[in-house]
């Protein structure tokens, strides 16, 4: 796999997820521009890329809460470069609770604005970008949260609306831009296992058999192989079974 002449925009790269598909993509070769709340947690995650040999990374600061501060990004982002050919739509702020008083006022409107309107704001403003390459994809990492009907243990009734914003707002780009050629993939997955950071020597050692949780790479396998087919080729979602349902 190689994404040498790629240029991929990635939220929420700060930390976790977004982290380690900012490693993931530059270690295949790609430039990545990442954002994160704070420019300081941007640098970080550069900094760890940078000192790997990659030199094509790029920091930024993007509050998806804050719809000046995308803008201010997009604005930044294009005095960097003309074009992107990859947008991962990762950032979104996670919120448990047992009930819907269990969140305060402030934690709805932070995880409803970070995964609903900091998604669609983002792809907005940088569709220019994206529509200036030969080959756009837009990557949602949605949620099990944002299928109809699901159930999960511990997920607040705001991160459902959030979820379910995005898988919305994914569904309707998708059909306004296929004519247009740009690709809109959405992931829907389970609880994963998250717990081998990239950079550690366990990370090659996950378990990934029948048995086992999904795990981190097998996701970012599952987008770096969408966004490689040939251009007629549109994968719109990528759905899971949950490991839980599996065994049960």
């Amino acid at each position: 796999m190689s994404l040498i002449d790629r240029r991929v925009v990635i939220t929420g790269a700060g930390r976790d997820f977004g982290r380690a598909v900012a490693h993931h993509f530059a270690g295949l070769g790609a430039e990545v521009f990442l954002t994160a709340r704070t420019r300081d947690a941007a640098e970080r995650t550069r900094a760890e890329i940078q000192a790997r040999g990659h030199a094509k990374a790029h920091a930024f600061a993007c509050d998806l809460t804050d719809p000046a501060s995308i803008r201010g990004f997009a604005k930044e982002l294009g005095e960097h470069t003309d074009h992107i050919d990859v947008l991962v739509n990762n950032g979104a702020r996670w919120l448990e609770g047992p009930d819907l008083l269990s969140a305060s006022d402030e934690d709805v409107v932070d995880t409803m604005a970070s995964g609903g309107t900091g998604t669609i704001l983002v792809t907005k403003n940088l569709l220019p970008l994206l529509m200036a390459s030969s080959r756009p994809d837009v990557v949602t990492m949605v949620s099990e949260c944002g299928v109809p009907g699901a159930q999960h243990a511990s997920a607040h009734e705001a991160y459902y609306a959030a979820k379910n914003a995005q898988r919305g707002f994914t569904e309707a780009l998708s059909r306004r831009l296929r004519p247009q050629g740009v690709r809109v993939i959405s992931l829907f997955p389970p609880d994963f296992d998250s717990s081998r950071d990239i950079l550690s020597p366990a990370w090659d050692a996950v378990a990934r058999d029948a048995q086992s949780p999904l795990a981190t790479q097998s996701l970012l396998e599952c987008i770096t192989f969408a966004i490689q087919q040939p251009r007629d080729c549109f994968i719109s979602a990528f759905h899971f079974e949950s490991w839980s349902s599996a065994v049960s």
